[in-house]
């Protein structure tokens, strides 16, 4: 799912033409006609926990769309004047209700076909209560045996979860850099 192309400036609202600009630039971009405004399209940070307690991890059944009713863990896009461990820690709270301790950061996928970077950080739970938010339909932990594979809504959230049983199974954490 590609973003829409830039049609207007947001400088002076004239409509863009997309053209390799004058500055030395190499790739096409969106650019004024009117006041030479250049526009960067640049990938969107999501970001989010992977939150365990105990051997059992966290994941959330989605309340939304895109892929409501499948399993996620909790993340979503970073905002503006928040770091990105910020970010992970706002959208835990807000999809999970969750108590934790906020760790390393631990797997940074690209998704360079949506223009995208998904960034995870493990999050060890300090409670197994959890008061999701709207966008949630239901919190659960889960052991990795009990894990709904066929029912998880990301291919972000899978690698991440594989990662974090590996490394669980080998006895220590890695940062793992995914291209999906």
């Amino acid at each position: 799912m590609q973003r829409a192309p830039i049609k207007y400036c947001r400088q002076c609202g004239t409509a863009v033409v997309y053209r390799v600009p004058d500055d030395g630039d190499t790739k096409e971009r969106a650019v004024c006609p009117s006041c030479q405004t250049i526009h960067y399209e640049n990938p969107l940070n999501v970001v989010g926990t992977m939150p365990y307690w105990g051997d059992r991890v966290l994941l959330c059944k989605r309340n939304i769309e895109p892929r409501r009713g499948l399993w996620t863990l909790p993340a979503g896009f970073m905002e503006l004047n928040e770091t990105t461990a910020q970010g992970a820690a706002r959208e835990t709270v807000e999809e999970a209700g969750a108590q934790f301790e906020m760790q390393d950061l631990f797997t940074l996928v690209n998704v360079s076909r949506v223009g995208q970077v998904h960034l995870f950080y493990r999050a060890r739970l300090t409670s197994d209560q959890f008061d999701p938010g709207h966008e949630t339909i239901e919190a659960r932990l889960f052991l990795e045996s009990e894990i709904p594979w066929d029912e998880i809504a990301f291919r972000t959230t899978r690698e991440t979860l594989q990662h974090y049983f590996a490394d669980r199974s080998a006895g220590h954490f890695s940062m793992h850099h995914i291209d999906v």
